[in-house]
């Protein structure tokens, strides 16, 4: 997957300009896909040179012009090209899992500290998605809602977010309490 198919569908449901699209891949999309600002400006010029999206200025009174952008015909032509396309699988690249890896030959403390902070980072996304999940859902039940809400898209793919953070919490917190329970055990012998 290219930038440009995360920044396509991001764009779908509204008009956004690069300010409010660096806050959606902070809040949404940042559970699939992770961008700097500089980035995704680059990939709007790109794309709107493309003829996948479309910006149009906005002229604002207190505060410089802005400009917002939609996907074009092309775009979701382009997009659906992508949908159709045979997905790969993923895979992990965490350094913290390679320091893992070496802890029978590192300071477990080292390591236990580390866990704590991704756990932290972790146990926030989980309440990020969920209160996302919430505001998306409203009033309705989950069950109602994946059967007939709209947005189900960005629902789906922040399920999938909140399944992906409850994983890494769930494996800090177990390394973290073997890793106390091999110190305790060897602090006896």
């Amino acid at each position: 997957m290219a930038l440009r198919h995360a920044v396509l569908a991001a764009l779908l449901d509204e008009e956004l300009s690069g300010y409010q699209l660096a806050k959606a891949f902070d809040l949404g999309v940042a559970n699939f896909w992770h961008a700097l600002p500089q980035q995704l400006y680059a990939e709007l010029a790109r794309l709107e040179k493309d003829g996948l999206i479309s910006g149009r200025e906005v002229v604002q009174d207190t505060r410089p012009n802005k400009r917002l952008f939609i996907v074009t015909e092309a775009g979701l032509a382009e997009l659906e090209r992508f949908t159709a396309s045979a997905a790969k699988p993923s895979s992990i690249r965490d350094d913290l899992i390679v320091k893992v890896q070496a802890a029978d030959h590192v300071d477990p403390a080292t390591l236990i500290a580390q866990l704590t902070e991704r756990a932290a980072f972790a146990q926030a996304k989980v309440d990020l998605f969920g209160g996302l999940l919430d505001r998306m859902r409203g009033d309705r039940s989950e069950e109602d809602f994946l059967r007939n809400g709209e947005g189900i898209g960005p629902y789906l793919t922040c399920l999938r977010g909140l399944a992906f953070e409850r994983g890494n919490l769930d494996w800090c917190e177990r390394t973290i309490a073997v890793l106390r329970e091999r110190e305790a055990a060897r602090a006896t012998r």
